[in-house]
Formats: structure tokens, sequence, C-alpha cells
């Protein structure tokens, strides 16, 4: 999934509860599904970040060395405009991309 063309805010917005409860019928199995796919998008957009400013890594420890590197600070610029990852995975999750399932539903379901 590309992150970077999301249509999330980049500032905190106020959800209406009963909208993201439309789904699930819970608020609390909303907000937890919400909360593992934001996880989701962190763990990826750190990965994909260390990844870039690993091109940028010095191989020597060497004090006198450090210097400022103009890709690097754009990079990591970049990196800090992009939407939160709460953001994202409630814009996905109101769009209906998310999927998720409940297996004790599930089992509840079948037992009857």
């Amino acid at each position: 999934m590309d992150y970077k063309k999301t249509n999330a805010p980049t500032n905190t917005v106020t959800q209406n509860i009963l909208e993201l409860c439309e789904d699930t019928g819970n608020i609390y199995e909303s907000v937890a599904i919400i909360a593992k796919r934001a996880n989701q998008i962190s763990v990826d957009l750190k990965a994909e970040l260390s990844k870039k400013l690993q091109e940028f890594a010095s191989t020597s420890d060497n004090l006198d060395e450090v210097f400022e590197n103009r890709e690097q600070i754009e990079i990591s610029r970049y990196y800090e405009k992009l939407p939160k990852p709460t953001l994202i995975a409630t814009q996905e999750f109101r769009e209906g991309k998310v999927y998720y399932r409940n297996p004790a539903k599930e089992n509840d379901e079948e037992e009857l």
C-alpha cells in the first residue's frame, strides 16, 4: 500500500462515533481494528524510512566527520509531513479498505 497517496487528513479530525461503529456494531471493536491497522502502517513506514536512511549511514564512527546531509534531511522532513498512522488507518476503515474478522463472533454463529 502506498501511504503517500492516501487522502487521509494530516491534522486530527473529530470522528463521529456512530459512523465508526456502523460496520462492527461496537465502537470498541472498531477502535481495536483501527489501532491494529495503525500499528501495521507504523511498522511499514518505519521500515521504509530506515531503509532509505540506511543509504546515508556512515561506516566510520569519527566525530570529526559529522556533517549535514541534505538528502537525508529532506527524506526525514517528507516522512514527518505524512499523515500519522492512526489517521491513515481511520481513513482506510471508513472507506472499507480494511479487512477484519472476529473469530469469537464466527464461533458464536456456528454454534447457533
